[in-house]
């Protein structure tokens, strides 16, 4: 079977045995950090990550900030699945391929609020505000049996920062290459009954020149001659506070808004005006101890108004509106049962006519998970009701064993779904209202455990999507393709006395499948078969230095494979100094080689950087 030979060339690979010894030599305390790490996205319900069933990383406050990113698609490169490209820089169109799926089968969620843009059908990650985020919680593998449509890769959850402890003031300027600066402050704390937490920040570059295409530039690039540098400007905000009327009941409201603008090279538009925004208030009762009712409504904004020279010309905006209850039943010890249903709404307002402008959907699932000795399982299934496709099914199930030794083996095999958007569909002289949904299907195998005091998993996968939507002959989007993915991805966490290191390591094989077709076999554009990435890290008393190695292999821009993008290597050095117990000096000098390399062709990513900044955080 084409998922087992899957699992036998990644474990030929044998990416744990080509690891120092160092690598696996320690690291007690991040092991028992993880185990108590609280997740809510795999499952919609809170649970250690170390006993989540699905393959989930987390990305924490402390990690942003250690990390020293000024964009998300810097802090979420290299991570176990993900892939990115980019159109040059900051504030710039970037696209995130989760396990090989496309970006727009990546569902994206802020503070359990979706947020997409309904006519592209992906999330604009380049305006998403880092200084905004608590944590990040990344889901991989097919998630629709839960949140419905889009979860085909996985699900993307980013959680705005939330109050703690005694009020406290936090603030932060830092500058960089390319006239970059950005600026922050934050005011949090929490009392017996209320949390609270409120935050701004501003971040602006004058960019460079990011697009080297010509007029005549084959099937990509700008099309044009323009060597002004593209400046970018992001401003920021964020609230979330929370009361508890008693032990059983509570009610929370989140609001992040971005606003900003940012230039490109482009003959009909070469500057957007974007808002960015979600609010959203959530519920909890639990009128028994073992039975917990959810209750959330929440919207999102995606809002792009673009121009010429500063002459408008045209405008898309999008409105996604959700409502949703959740029954979570304690049957026993380790046997939960949860019910919900959704009720989303996605509306479009532009200066494009569409023959529709909006939809609503609303689902409902049924999910069990339970457990028994060293065995562990969850089942779940959903239906939506999607006011233009109809009845939309799907389904998993997950299964884990622990070894007596302590390794643990997991399987999983589920479905999913994702609806056309509206420019698929409507868009004036290239819409095609009579597409179908694409549909899914996913296995995975994947071991995990820790030798020493290190933590280490593997996991392989094989997803298979049909009726992917694509041009036919008469040049309209119609579902016409099939593609297979296989893939593989090894993680090792470490650390030994004061030093910490980490591996990450992820094989692909995304190929078109489509029966009859000349791109029959070939690779997906813009994923690359192997990428990785390899942090090494030293703490003394005040100081901390980490050295970043990124490495991603060669890929195509196009399905027939004729432009090729090359492989890349790039060398960050970080370091950190705190002269006091409330401030930090951190300093970054990213690409440290100089090398020259593109992740969507015509358009270089940037040379060598340095970025320092500032930072009072009493809380440390």
């Amino acid at each position: 079977m084409p998922f087992l030979r899957t699992l036998l060339v990644a474990a030929q690979v044998r990416v744990l045995g080509a690891l120092p010894a160092v690598l696996l030599a320690s690291a007690g305390a991040q092991a028992q950090s993880d185990a108590a790490t609280v997740v809510v996205t795999a499952t919609r319900t809170t649970q250690s990550i170390d006993d989540a069933l699905s393959s989930v990383t987390m990305i924490t406050r402390a990690d942003i900030q250690a990390r020293q990113a000024t964009s998300v698609q810097e802090l979420l490169t290299g991570e176990a699945g993900v892939q990115i490209s980019n159109n040059g820089g900051l504030g710039k169109a970037t696209a995130l391929f989760l396990r090989g799926t496309d970006a727009d089968q990546v569902l994206v969620l802020v503070d359990g609020v979706k947020l997409m843009s309904a006519t592209l059908g992906t999330t604009a990650f380049e305006y998403l505000p880092v200084e905004e985020i608590e944590r990040i919680e990344i889901v991989r593998g097919p998630r629709s049996s839960l949140y419905g449509s889009e979860a085909v890769g996985g699900v993307i959850q980013i959680f705005t920062r939330r109050g703690q402890g005694e009020p406290q003031l936090t603030a932060g300027a830092g500058g960089g290459s390319h006239n970059t600066g950005n600026t922050s402050a934050g005011f949090s704390g929490s009392t017996s009954r209320l949390s609270y937490s409120a935050s701004s920040s501003y971040l602006g570059s004058d960019g460079y020149a990011s697009c080297r295409g010509t007029p005549v530039a084959p099937g990509g690039g700008c099309f044009t001659f323009d060597f002004t540098p593209d400046g970018f400007h992001n401003a920021s905000q964020s609230a979330r506070i929370g009361y508890d009327f008693s032990d059983s009941a509570n009610v929370e409201v989140t609001a992040l808004r971005a606003q900003g603008g940012t230039r490109f090279a482009g003959t009909f538009v070469n500057h957007e005006s974007f808002v960015q925004q979600t609010a959203g208030m959530t519920g909890r009762w639990s009128p028994l101890p073992s039975l917990h009712l959810t209750m959330r409504a929440g919207q999102s904004r995606d809002e792009a108004t673009d121009d010429l020279n500063f002459v408008p010309q045209s405008r898309f905006d999008t409105v996604h509106s959700q409502g949703t209850l959740q029954v979570d039943w304690q049957l026993a010890t380790q046997h939960l049962l949860t019910l919900g249903t959704d009720a989303q709404r996605d509306g479009v307002a532009s200066s494009v006519a569409y023959a529709v402008s909006s939809r609503r959907d609303i689902g409902g699932f049924v999910e069990y998970q339970g457990g028994f000795a060293s065995e562990r399982f969850s089942i779940s299934a959903r239906h939506d009701d999607n006011q233009q496709f109809g009845g939309q099914a799907t389904g998993s199930a997950a299964w884990s064993h622990r070894f007596v030794a302590g390794p643990r083996l997991t399987g999983s095999f589920g479905t999913a779904f994702r609806a056309p958007t509206f420019n698929e569909l409507y868009y004036p002289f290239f819409g095609n209202p009579a597409l179908r949904p694409e549909h899914s299907r996913s296995a995975e195998l994947g071991i995990d455990g820790s030798r020493g005091e290190a933590q280490w998993s593997l996991h392989t996968f094989e997803t298979r999507v049909t009726d992917l939507i694509a041009f036919d002959s008469s040049f309209l989007p119609a579902n016409i393709e099939t593609a297979v993915i296989r893939g593989a991805e090894g993680q090792v966490i470490a650390q030994r006395a004061a030093s910490t290191a980490s591996l990450i390591v992820t094989w692909l094989d995304p190929r078109n499948r489509t029966p009859g077709s000349a791109e029959g076999g070939n690779l997906l554009p813009r994923r690359a078969r192997l990428s990785g990435r390899l942090e090494l890290g030293h703490q003394w008393s005040r100081a901390h230095v980490t050295a970043r190695l990124n490495a991603v292999g060669p890929r195509f821009e196009d399905l027939a494979n004729t432009r090729r993008l090359g492989g890349y290597t790039t060398l960050d050095l970080l370091s950190s100094f705190a002269p006091a117990q409330q401030w930090s000096v951190e300093a970054k000098v990213a690409n440290v080689s100089a090398r020259h390399y593109e992740t969507a062709e015509f358009y270089p990513q940037d040379g060598r950087t340095g970025w320092i900044s500032l930072r009072y955080h009493p809380s440390r």
